[in-house]
């Protein structure tokens, strides 16, 4: 029997159906002789007189045509669950009725067949269901259970992986089912951690025993992996890291006792032998807050049909938007940014059925003319503008290029997007740019008032020209429909250039791991979490008007985490020890660097919207006649290499009327150390 399952499994589909077929019918038939034994009847005509084979083949045509209508065969036989039975049981009830009925009517319209009444067909119905359902019983027994994969192991075939499995127990029951069903065997469940704390400890599912409840996953892990050498794997349920406070130190004994540690995130295609999909737990999974679960209706019915622009769109947040535009249904999707080799990567991110809606185009954003050429002919109905230079201590020597790009960069798009009609125009600013001791905060936060100005007039200057490639001013203005807003928030995990990123290069080179202080704290957020948060950002600001407008948003990032700590995790989530294993080095507070970053200034009134994550902010806002009246002497001051002039007007972009001088140059309330 084992060796006729296994070479039906290797058939193709349509010749396996076609040999189920024949295998039911001939049950059938078997089902009939069987019931006239079992009940001791005699037909009053032999079976296999022209009666007797007009009987059969009426039978085998009836039965046929009932179980292709009962949906006997639209089932893949390992997946076959109690629907597929109660549809066997239809099936060979339907025929017992209508054999029962044809033997009446034959009876009254004829005559009547001796040996035959309601016994024979009760006894009928039951074996016939019995002898159709044991192939599909013992196929799914052979499929799921270890006899197959002791039948199907070759000699050189690998070892089945060990697992534990820490997660819901109705996860844990597709998990154990999927596991033995793979081919060929890769994963094997030895126990079940239920995230449940009032599961049933010591049961059974499909054989696989729970061996654990919170709030002792720690206590039984760590029990588990000291009397054991056989472990190999750790699984984790989907959102287990949201729903025990143990995760990370979940993560640690398991990684520091060499058991390679995944999270369930779904099943790929039946066709493809309906394989679990198991993904890597990264830093940004074990260091995340909890999360609010984003209102994807929402965003997507905001983003679905629109032309969308990302400048920037090859960064590390911008080809995230990029993908969760395409994902909500953009329309199409235009990147702009002038790294080649960042797009190639993006192209080599997105999934084929996307590319269609996708464009690329290598550009930089102060190009004015190119920009200007890019956005008439794409027609965006949002520009999502996230180009920017944004490493701290690079740009305090590189301070030129941070203004060219963050300010002259910014101004250019808003012009842009201003005299194109483009609806809307969001700035995705920093942290940093909240009372800014470092370059990259001083032009962030201009970059924020170029927004903000342009928010509260609704006006953009006409096209300005001088040499240099940098801009005169004129006094013209023209009115503009755009609405602009800015996206103000911290860090993100898995950013380029982020403290993850470096501290995971330092600890598989072996260390040290290198932090600047002890006592830096940071605000950190999943990229994933900003995108669309930034993406509600947009919808929310296109639906207010008046009083209740925000040109500047942020985003609640929660509490700040210290620096020491993420490099404390990340290598004992490495399975090695912080300072014994891995050094950890203290260099020093570079140039432009704070201790602790915040998210809102003193001056600055945070409003709660009715979005979770999400907040408004009120902030002083120059007047757009006073950065135009500024422009010319930042050009100026770029001409002639003069920092301390350029970051001087720059501070006078956040200055009050009141500390103009009357010359127009501004006057700061504070001197501004920078490096």
């Amino acid at each position: 029997m084992t060796a006729y399952v296994e070479a039906v499994s290797e058939l193709r589909p349509r010749m396996r159906r076609a040999i189920i077929m024949i295998q039911d019918l001939v049950m059938v038939l078997v089902a009939v002789a069987l019931s006239l034994i079992l009940s001791q009847s005699r037909l009053s005509f032999a079976a296999f007189s022209a009666r007797g084979l007009a009987c059969w083949a009426l039978i085998v045509l009836i039965a046929h045509l009932l179980f292709r209508s009962c949906g006997l065969y639209n089932t893949v036989w390992r997946f076959a669950s109690t629907p597929d039975f109660f549809n066997i049981l239809k099936g060979c009830g339907s025929l017992t009725v209508v054999l029962y009925l044809a033997s009446l009517a034959f009876r009254f319209f004829f005559e009547p067949v001796a040996g035959l009444n309601e016994r024979q067909f009760i006894v009928f119905f039951l074996v016939s269901f019995t002898i159709i359902s044991a192939p599909r019983l013992y196929y799914r027994f052979l499929r799921d259970g270890a006899s197959w994969r002791i039948l199907r192991r070759a000699p050189g075939d690998a070892p089945v992986k060990q697992a534990l499995f820490i997660g819901r127990l109705s996860e844990a029951d597709v998990i154990v089912r999927f596991t033995r069903a793979a081919m060929p065997a890769e994963y094997a469940i030895a126990g079940i951690m239920a995230t449940e704390m009032d599961a049933p400890l010591g049961t059974r599912i499909q054989g696989v025993p729970v061996v654990a409840l919170r709030p002792r996953l720690v206590e039984v892990l760590e029990d588990y992996v000291k009397g054991t050498e056989s472990l190999d794997l750790l699984i984790f349920g989907k959102g287990v890291e949201r729903e025990i406070e143990d995760y990370a130190e979940l993560v640690r004994v398991a990684r520091h006792s060499g058991i390679a540690v995944v999270q369930f995130s779904g099943l790929s295609e039946l066709g493809q032998g309906g394989r679990l999909v198991l993904d890597a737990v990264e830093m940004e999974t074990i260091m995340r807050r909890s999360a609010v679960a984003t209102d994807t209706t929402r965003i997507g019915a905001f983003v679905g049909g629109k032309r969308v622009m990302v400048t920037g769109g090859a960064g590390s947040i911008g080809r995230v938007l990029v993908k969760r535009a395409l994902e909500l249904g953009a329309e199409a999707v235009l990147v702009a940014d002038n790294s080649e080799f960042g797009i190639f990567q993006l192209d080599q991110l997105i999934d084929d059925h996307y590319r269609d809606r996708l464009t690329s185009r290598i550009v930089d954003v102060t190009d004015r003319p190119h920009m200007m050429r890019l956005v008439s002919e794409f027609k965006p109905a949002i520009i999502f503008h996230a180009a920017a230079l944004k490493h701290v201590p690079l740009l305090e020597e590189n301070w030129e290029a941070a203004i060219e790009t963050n300010v002259f960069g910014t101004l250019a798009c808003a012009e842009v997007a201003a005299e194109c009609g483009v609806p809307q125009f969001l700035l995705i600013s920093s942290d940093k740019a909240v009372d800014p001791t470092s370059v990259l905060g001083v032009t962030k936060r201009a970059a924020e008032q170029i927004v903000s100005s342009l928010h509260e007039t609704y006006a953009t200057p006409s096209p300005l020209h001088a040499a240099n490639g940098h801009r005169a001013v004129a006094s013209s203005v023209h009115r503009s429909g755009t609405k602009f807003i800015a996206v103000r928030f911290g860090n993100v995990f898995g950013s380029n250039g982020s403290v993850a990123t470096i501290f995971q290069a330092q600890i598989e080179a072996g260390g040290p791991v290198t932090i600047t202080d002890r006592r830096m704290t940071r605000y950190f957020m999943t990229v994933a979490e900003a995108v669309d948060l930034v993406i509600m950002s947009a919808a929310d600001a296109e639906q207010r008007q008046g009083k209740d407008d925000y040109a500047i948003y942020m985003l609640d990032m929660g509490k700040p985490v210290p620096i020491l700590e993420v490099a404390e995790t990340m290598i004992r989530m490495a399975g090695k020890s912080p300072y014994t294993d891995i050094p950890i080095r203290f260099t020093g507070i570079r140039p432009g660097e704070k201790l602790h970053e915040t998210l809102h200034g003193e001056n600055e009134e945070v409003v709660k919207l009715d979005i979770a994550k999400l907040f408004g902010l009120r902030s002083d806002v120059v007047q757009w006649p006073r950065i135009e009246a500024a422009l010319p002497a930042l050009v100026a001051a770029m001409h002639d290499r003069d920092k301390a002039a350029a970051l001087a007007v720059l501070a006078g972009f956040n200055q009050a009327e009141e500390d103009i001088g009357a010359r127009g140059q501004a006057v700061p309330k504070t001197a501004v150390q920078i490096g």
